[in-house]
């Protein structure tokens, strides 16, 4: 079920699945990616595992505010708040928040900055931002070569932004999963027609962290599942490793031959290991 959250001069698209009275699952999705990439099959399986699931878009991704290209009106820490004005509007005291890439590092954010609001974490293909993390890799050469231009252009049109957008989508994905390209190429032309301000998502690329609330990771204290992909070529696995090595109550849970992405051969496992933080 759709809803819009409104607050201030914002408002964030959001969608639900499953029964209320369940324990919430806060899905928030990795950098100029809309809810469509919180695929629909797999908010069912979390449903059928017995969670209560919300997925939504960012600022600048999907019908959610959007901001002119270069001049994102919030930081990092500001769209770590957004999840909590959701809850409130769910009204739900806690939450499993369940993070991938850029989401896993406002799930951070969210548990040092709202501890009292978080049943637990989900840390999917999260970076690293302890002590250490200047000498840690990101990026292999072929995705690096993408991002370096990327904030500094905006494709015009429909057909160029779905092309643009496919490009990335090769870039970053590299694994040993197959993909049926076609219905790759589907979803994003679905995820363009369905934005607002498709360019708006390069925003994410402007946006600043204004605290240093992600560099203590060892003060984390709620039970965090870490998941990450060995052949990962946006944020290496080192970083989940670091991650799992710092945070107090962590589960690491690697995905063999899984890049950065949300798989469907991986959705069973994703789930399963989830399911055990509602023990």
């Amino acid at each position: 079920m759709e809803k819009i959250v409104q607050f201030n001069d914002v408002q964030i698209m959001t969608e639900s699945f499953g029964d209320p009275k369940n324990p919430c699952l806060l899905l928030i999705m990795g950098s100029a990616s809309s809810l469509l990439w919180w695929d629909e099959a797999l908010c069912q399986m979390f449903v059928e595992k017995g969670f209560f699931v919300i997925r939504y878009d960012n600022r600048d991704t999907g019908v959610s505010t959007c901001y002119p290209v270069g001049r994102p009106a919030y930081d990092f820490e500001t769209l770590s708040d957004d999840a909590m004005h959701i809850l409130d509007a769910y009204q739900i005291d806690k939450a499993v928040i369940f993070g991938m890439s850029m989401g896993a590092m406002l799930g951070q954010m969210i548990v040092h900055r709202h501890p009292e609001r978080v049943k637990a974490l989900v840390l999917y293909a999260g970076m690293y931002f302890g002590e250490g993390a200047e000498a840690l890799p990101v990026f292999s050469d072929e995705v690096k070569a993408f991002f370096d231009h990327y904030g500094d252009y905006q494709p015009e049109g429909f057909r160029a932004q779905v092309d643009y957008a496919f490009k990335q989508w090769q870039a970053t994905h590299q694994s040993e999963r197959q993909y049926d390209l076609d219905s790759v190429y589907r979803m994003i032309e679905k995820d363009v027609e369905r934005a607002t301000d498709y360019n708006a998502k390069l925003n994410h690329a402007f946006a600043k962290v204004s605290t240093d609330v992600l560099s203590k990771p060892e003060t984390i204290q709620v039970p965090t599942l870490i998941l990450h992909g060995t052949l990962d070529n946006v944020i290496p696995i080192i970083h989940g490793e670091y991650l799992a090595k710092m945070i107090p109550y962590a589960r690491f849970v690697k995905l063999e031959g899984a890049g950065h992405e949300l798989h469907p051969d991986d959705y069973a496992t994703i789930v399963q290991e989830t399911g055990y933080l509602l023990d």
